[in-house]
């Protein structure tokens, strides 16, 4: 039998084209020893990916994602405790030890590798898998909660359309015959009341939360269906939507520049944050604080970079890319703090003036009641600092324990030193001084636009993380991304649920802390790691030589293989020896009286946030070790026949992808069409510089290989009966 020849041709109906397969079975040899041998020749289509529009469209995506809700509540309540000024100088060091680098490292890896991060880190190692499922995890949690804060500014947005405002004084409430501002107000403020009450509608404490807001859940619901409407498409849909939430903020940022560096008390606002106070560098927490700010404002570790940059053609300047968006988040930055501390100076010097008429009303009542040398004395807001402390003395000598306890401290020094970040700087502060501001409802609705592009920028980013890599998975290969993305965001809504109760607040706390911060940390240092001591670093410098033309500089070189990972494994175990020292809390506001009072987490609760944070962290080392161990087999689902790599080529490859020098498994597709209709598993395949030790070839096998020459366009492989 050993000259007998076979052949067959067949034009098999899979649901492809009719031009997509074409199958040639001629038998490689055959004889009476082995049974018989056969080749299958499948010519396979490569795979288009998806590519963005314009150039514009994924730097205006990386700016969406980049530029966040970080640059407006977090960064000005940074400068504000961290030594005004002298807060940008770590600041500016930490973007170059840390942020430039892995920008660079995230876009270069996902331009060359052409897949989510899912993908990449799969590719490059699959012992180290598991960055990209931690990765989907902490986006997944990070996309639950930043959807909350976006309905927060539907809620507020709709009722800026309010006239008046109804945070701009309190509501009322009938005592007796009397009609009497509500007492919680009176104790609070009415930014606060409306805040805390009439929008979340704060609970004690995490352990109440009292049932679900329904005006919250529908927000939260328009929130999701515009997500899944902007992104059902992917790039192609969420493309077009960022030329509105990248470049209106800016709008808005330009035209609130122009109104507050105007405003009365703008300059005591714009002295008190560039006025630097120097001794605050001796804090190790203030470079922890700026360190963590280039690493959230960047949006690095979350797979959306990768994810954005896969979508690129091998040819994109991604270094310029990477410096550009440094820059441009360096300004952003700075610029809107420059508009925050403009109105936050403008609001104090208000509340000032508000304290002294308050003062001196309460002085008049009882004027005829103090020394006669005291009556002359004439207060103004002009001449208060000068004649106040002389007069004060006199009151307190005279009403000790009683009447000078509702004379207020008035100062405007102090009114900045209030630093209030996140919700309370958006939602209680900063609403407080539009308040103060004439056309009120315009500034309102203006600032809550200028947050919802922000916020939805920055969604849109970290849900294509997410999405990006379910759809590269084979799993989900075949369903449509509409349909997928429906899911997901339907998924989020009913777990969001539980934000829009009396503890919602509360809860997005305990994710952004646990689930956003540390997760993002741990895997940011494992991407360095990888990228530069198993992908290599000098193989990785090759790749961007390759695509942009011009080999990464010493000052590259040394912050991917030193400076960096040394410079993130100080903030891991920074940040695990602050929590150690300094107990997790959350202020919990009290209803009696009205204000936030910080307690600590329940230990059930703490429980829920040690899962979050392992939920970042523990599929990296499951992964290794399972690996490591061989717990996962690639070809461990191969029984009635064992397959043999005869030859792979750039066709092998796209089967599932379309790029070169890809390292991993490959899934054989083609299964159906074998003898004995096999269930043909799993193959793989070497790259020059990795190969898995359990799927090495024997020594045997290479040389029966040797020789074979495959024909470019064709899938070979053998199949022992």
């Amino acid at each position: 039998m050993e000259g007998s020849k076979r052949s067959a041709g067949l034009q098999p109906s899979l649901g492809l084209d009719d031009n997509d397969v074409h199958v040639e079975f001629s038998p490689l040899r055959q004889d009476d020893d082995e049974g018989g041998m056969v080749t299958l020749d499948v010519p396979v289509a490569e795979v288009e990916r998806a590519a963005w529009g314009s150039k514009t469209q994924f730097m205006l995506s990386c700016v969406s994602l980049s530029v966040g809700l970080g640059n407006v509540w977090r960064f000005p309540y940074l400068v504000q405790q961290d030594g005004g000024g002298a807060f940008l100088i770590p600041y500016l060091i930490m973007m170059v030890l840390e942020g430039a680098p892995l920008f660079l490292m995230e876009l270069g890896i996902g331009q060359k590798m052409r897949m989510g991060s899912l993908g990449v880190w799969n590719n490059i190692s699959p012992w180290w898998g598991g960055i990209g499922i931690a990765s989907t995890i902490v986006s997944f949690c990070v996309g639950l909660y930043y959807n909350v804060i976006i309905a927060w500014c539907f809620y507020y947005l709709f009722n800026s359309f309010l006239s008046p405002l109804p945070f701009s004084s309190c509501p009322t409430e009938a005592v007796g015959n009397l009609t009497v501002p509500v007492a919680e107000c009176e104790m609070s403020s009415e930014t606060a009341y409306f805040w805390f009450r009439q929008t979340i509608d704060a609970g004690d404490s995490i352990s109440e939360p009292e049932g679900i807001r329904w005006w919250m859940a529908l927000c939260l619901t328009l929130s999701w269906l515009l997500v899944w409407f902007c992104i059902m498409r992917g790039i192609q849909s969420s493309g077009k939507v960022v030329y509105f939430t990248a470049l209106f903020p800016y709008m808005i940022l330009i035209i609130f520049f122009g109104r507050a560096v105007t405003l009365k008390g703008a300059g005591a606002g714009l002295k008190h944050m560039f006025t630097p106070d120097m001794s605050k560098l001796l804090n190790p927490n203030v470079w922890m604080d700026a360190a963590c700010q280039v690493f959230y404002s960047l949006g690095l570790a979350f797979g959306s970079l990768i994810a954005f940059a896969s979508y690129n053609p091998m040819k994109n300047d991604c270094k310029r890319d990477a410096i550009f968006m440094c820059a441009i988040t360096v300004f952003t930055a700075t610029f809107a703090t420059i508009d925050i501390f403009a109105v936050l100076g403008f609001k104090a010097v208000a509340n000032y003036e508000k304290c002294i008429h308050h003062n001196t009303a309460k002085l008049a009542s009882i004027l005829d009641q103090l020394p006669v040398h005291t009556r002359n004395i004439n207060v103004t807001i002009d001449n208060y600092e000068e004649t106040w402390p002389d007069l004060l003395p006199h009151i307190q000598d005279i009403y000790e324990n009683q009447t000078h306890q509702h004379f207020q401290h008035c100062s405007v020094e102090e009114q900045l030193n209030e630093a209030a970040e996140g919700t309370g700087l958006a939602f209680i502060v900063f609403t407080q001084a539009i308040v103060e501001l004439p056309g009120s409802n315009f500034w309102s609705i203006a600032f809550f636009m200028m947050l919802l592009a922000l916020g939805l920028g920055s969604q849109f980013g970290t849900m294509e993380g997410v999405i990006t890599n379910l759809f590269d998975m084979k799993i989900f290969a075949r369903v449509r991304k509409e349909v997928l993305t429906g899911c997901v965001c339907l998924i989020s809504l009913l777990i969001g649920l539980i934000f829009c109760t009396g503890a919602g607040e509360y809860w997005l706390m305990l994710f952004d802390t646990f689930a956003g911060s540390m997760g993002l940390i741990f895997i940011a240092f494992f991407e360095v790691m990888v990228i530069s001591y198993v992908y290599g670093h000098k193989r990785f410098t090759d790749d961007i030589e390759k695509m942009i033309g011009q080999r990464p500089g010493l000052y590259w070189q040394a912050m991917w293989r030193f400076i960096s990972p040394l410079t993130i494994f100080c903030i891991v175990v920074s940040s695990i020896v602050y929590r150690f020292m300094n107990p997790p809390e959350y202020p919990a506001y009290k209803k009696e009286l009205a204000m936030a009072k910080m307690e600590l987490y329940p230990t059930w609760a703490m429980f829920v946030a040690f899962a979050l944070l392992l939920g970042g962290i523990l599929p990296v080392p499951i992964v290794y070790f399972m690996r490591r161990f061989q717990c996962i087999r690639l070809d461990s689902d191969i029984h009635q026949a064992s397959i043999k790599r005869v030859e792979t080529t750039m066709s092998t490859q796209g089967m599932i992808r379309n790029e070169e020098d890809l390292v991993g498994e490959v899934q054989c597709n083609w299964c159906i069409l074998c003898p004995k209709y096999l269930l043909c598993g799993l193959l793989t395949y070497k790259n020059n510089n990795y190969e898995l030790d359990e799927y090495r070839d024997s020594p045997e096998e290479d040389e029966e290989d040797r020789g074979l020459q495959a024909n470019p366009n064709k899938f070979r492989m053998e199949v022992i009966d």
